[in-house]
């Protein structure tokens, strides 16, 4: 008998431990298919096509003048837009300077998702004079639309504390929803951003984005 490119003698009792346990593997494997036929049969179905509506969201430019957060919205930004604050020239990935490791480990997990982005881009709120560079703007092909992320990754001083609150207030005030327009991750020098932490983040945005806008799409169609 031959496993795995070796010998054993039926007659040896190593040799016979290999052959029932080959023999067992092989009906086992047959009652697989037999499973697996009636699956195909009975209950296998192609996937539900679905075309999620185009969502329709509105940002506040200014106290008297409103923009649609979709793709021309998003190839007016120019990436790497933000020059007020030197980086470290530590953190490189596709061409681009990031600011830290863990700005670098998203854009990462952005590429190889495919979800395309802009890093640091120019946009202006209202009531701040100066112009503001999220983290990363995302533009949900699916949806036509955007998202902002941002990520803090001080969060161990009280300076940058500060800072996060006017961010989310300064958000808040441009008409964007908390954890559906815009969401935030962190890491601290005891724990390290996981990916995992994000998609969910991601997910939890999109979806509650698609839910919320679906019903008002019901309601005002009635």
């Amino acid at each position: 008998m031959i496993s795995s490119e070796h010998r054993y003698n039926l007659n040896s009792e190593r040799g016979q431990a290999m052959y029932a346990a080959a023999v067992e593997r092989e009906k086992l494997e047959r009652q697989l298919e037999v499973y697996e036929a009636i699956w195909n049969c009975y209950y296998r179905m192609p996937p539900p096509e679905y075309d999620p509506p185009k969502v329709v969201k509105r940002l506040r430019a200014d106290y008297n003048r409103h923009v649609i957060l979709n793709k021309e919205y998003f190839d007016a930004f120019k990436n790497d837009a933000n020059t007020m604050y030197p980086k470290p020239m530590l953190h490189p990935f596709n061409g681009i300077q990031y600011r830290s490791a863990a700005e670098k480990e998203i854009a990462m997990f952005y590429t190889e998702m495919g979800i395309p982005f802009k890093y640091e881009p120019e946009v202006r709120f209202p009531g701040v004079k100066k112009p503001q560079f999220p983290d990363f703007v995302l533009y949900i092909t699916e949806l036509d639309t955007c998202k902002f992320h941002e990520h803090f990754g001080l969060m161990n001083y009280a300076s940058y504390n500060r800072d996060i609150k006017l961010k989310c207030s300064t958000f808040a005030d441009a008409g964007l929803l908390i954890d559906q327009d815009v969401f935030f991750t962190y890491n601290t020098e005891d724990q390290p951003l996981d990916t995992r932490y994000l998609a969910a983040k991601i997910n939890t945005a999109v979806y509650g984005t698609l839910i919320n806008y679906t019903e008002w799409i019901s309601r005002t169609s009635i």
